[in-house]
């Protein structure tokens, strides 16, 4: 029997704030959109000019509008799915973009007191000072900066108070609305809301695991030890808990900072040139890269010119076997094999409900094709990977969510890489490593590899078939094998029918009324009404209303 869930107080405060904001904006979007909008007297607009204003908005901005209004978890959503064209339209996607992770900073928040009580220390033991006013304040933590005893300098990133809870209640909201809108709107169902949350709820709970971020960090480091071009903050444990973390603070230039740079010495050529590489690294060689580079997550240490990535809290991660998967894309793409990518794409795709192959074969020909017609100097790859998400939009293809991780990562990178350096092209970064992964397929070792792990598979399928057999008889024995057949179309076809019957009866109502009617008519059967019988009147009244009602919704349903 199914149990009543009674919301708690917190839930209840974010369904009347979601409810509010969605009736504010609502009410304005139907006004926009509709003819009341001409009977609202100017003198009201003129004494509300937020209606005034409001009216002037496009749905989409209204839907980034509610997001900022909502907070942080809202702006969060929007932000992680601002790269997603394959789920949502592109006005939309240009609206999420604007969204802004800026919040203002907690009024009377108690930095000391947090400290020892998230750490379980005496302050002053370990921190010779820490600092009230925060660096920066973001949804979900805010950054202080404090100097040991030994005085080395630190910040220390904590986590606003509450937000895993208010983060809970908004959650809970989100799966209930999805839950609603996947069952009864067909246009919404089609966007998938409920798998969107899931996902959501994957991305911002890992970013509030502070003790994942910690993690992450180490690990980036040690894919690069030894290398002299990066430096990895260093992250002091002992100081830090699944709220709290104490890292190195870098007193760098912000890579965006093209002036700051050249001042101080710096190539800034070098520096696109050498970061872009890092990150290609990240992805092609670990697997496993920073998915969010933008240039206030990317300084240069002047000292050392060593390039320093910040915030490790969202990471995209892929398997060995999905990094082979990466790597034929990048060789298909070259060699422009349409046919290959097309199965590729179905073999890595969560979802794929491609409509007309052709179409899709013929989507990124032309889209290859005008790669390969423009000069090398002249190729944006973030434009060409976003023409590519939209393909797979229209075409209906859904890929994981790391591989728009990488894409958006990519497409950011590029981004710094033509602030730092007008001329700057990507597709030189990448020569290197095609040539690096076809000597690679062409080594003894990879085919050894390869054919080995085939001939495993083989023998694996040898060894299971005949137990599959032996199930197959046995089931066919007792009676238990089941074949599933979909006939499609089917349900179509018997709407079809069910309407062509259902006309087909009514045309044999009106028939019999309007014979009966007739027969009225000819024998004068009373009563009579200026000598008409009235009975048979009535009879082709109602033949020529059914009449009628069939003929509207031919032209209606059939376009006849």
């Amino acid at each position: 029997m199914a149990i009543l869930r009674i919301p708690t107080q917190k839930e209840i405060k974010r369904y009347a704030s979601l409810f509010n904001v969605l009736v504010k904006y609502g009410f304005e979007d139907v006004l926009s959109h509709s003819p009341i909008l001409k009977i609202i007297p100017k003198k009201y607009l003129e004494k509300h000019p937020e209606t005034k204003t409001n009216l002037s908005f496009s749905k989409y901005e209204r839907i980034r509008m509610v997001l900022e209004e909502l907070g942080p978890t809202y702006v969060k959503l929007g932000q992680i799915f601002s790269t997603r064209e394959d789920m949502l339209p592109i006005e939309l996607i240009e609206e999420l973009e604007k969204l802004q992770d800026h919040v203002p900073k907690l009024k009377d928040f108690d930095v000391l007191n947090t400290v020892e009580e998230e750490l379980g220390i005496e302050k002053f033991k370990y921190f010779a000072t820490i600092e009230l006013e925060p660096l920066a304040a973001a949804s979900l933590a805010q950054v202080h900066r404090a100097q040991l005893v030994n005085g080395e300098e630190v910040i220390l990133k904590i986590q606003r108070p509450n937000i895993t809870e208010i983060i809970e209640a908004d959650l809970m909201v989100m799966k209930q609305v999805a839950d609603s809108l996947e069952k009864y709107s067909t246009q919404a169902k089609a966007f998938q809301p409920i798998r969107i949350i899931e996902s959501f709820e994957r991305s911002i709970k890992e970013e509030l695991q502070f003790a994942r971020e910690i993690d992450n960090t180490e690990r980036f480091a040690q894919n690069f030890a030894g290398n002299e071009f990066i430096h990895v903050p260093e992250v002091y444990k002992e100081l830090s808990s699944d709220k709290i973390i104490c890292l190195e603070f870098i007193d760098g230039i912000k890579v965006s900072n093209v002036k700051a740079l050249i001042t101080a010495n710096i190539n800034p050529k070098a520096v696109a040139k050498i970061g872009v590489d890092l990150y290609i690294e990240q992805i092609l060689d670990f697997g496993f890269f920073h998915a969010d580079p933008h240039p206030g997550n990317i300084f240069i240490i002047p000292e050392s010119d060593q390039i320093c990535f910040l915030d490790f809290g969202m990471m995209g991660t892929i398997l060995p076997n999905e990094r082979e998967s990466i790597n034929d894309l990048l060789l298909y793409f070259l060699s422009k094999n349409v046919k290959k990518i097309i199965t590729l794409l179905e073999k890595i795709a969560i979802r794929t409900n491609i409509p007309d192959y052709k179409k899709l074969e013929q989507d990124l020909y032309q889209l290859l094709e005008g790669v390969s017609n423009t000069a090398i100097q002249n190729i944006k790859l973030g434009d060409t990977l976003s023409q590519f998400k939209v393909v797979l939009y229209e075409n209906q293809i859904i890929i994981p969510h790391y591989l728009y991780m990488m894409i958006r990562g990519i497409v950011l990178i590029e981004g710094v890489g033509l602030k730092l350096d007008p001329e700057f092209n990507i597709t030189e970064n990448l020569e290197p490593y095609t040539a690096k992964i076809l000597r690679k397929r062409f080594s003894l070792k990879y085919l050894f590899k390869k054919n080995l792990n085939r001939l495993k598979d083989i023998n694996a399928l040898a060894d299971s078939l005949p137990d599959d057999i032996n199930t197959i008889v046995k089931k066919i024995k007792d009676g238990k094998l089941e074949i599933i057949h979909e006939h499609k179309g089917l349900k179509e076809f018997q709407t079809a029918t069910s309407k062509a019957v259902n006309r087909l009866v009514f045309a044999v109502i009106i028939a019999a009324l309007s014979i009966g009617s007739s027969l009225l008519v000819m024998a004068k059967m009373p009563p009579l009404i200026n000598g008409i019988p009235l009975l048979g009147a009535i009879g082709f009244v109602i033949s020529a209303l059914l009449g009628l009602y069939i003929i509207i919704s031919i032209f209606r349903n059939d376009h006849f």
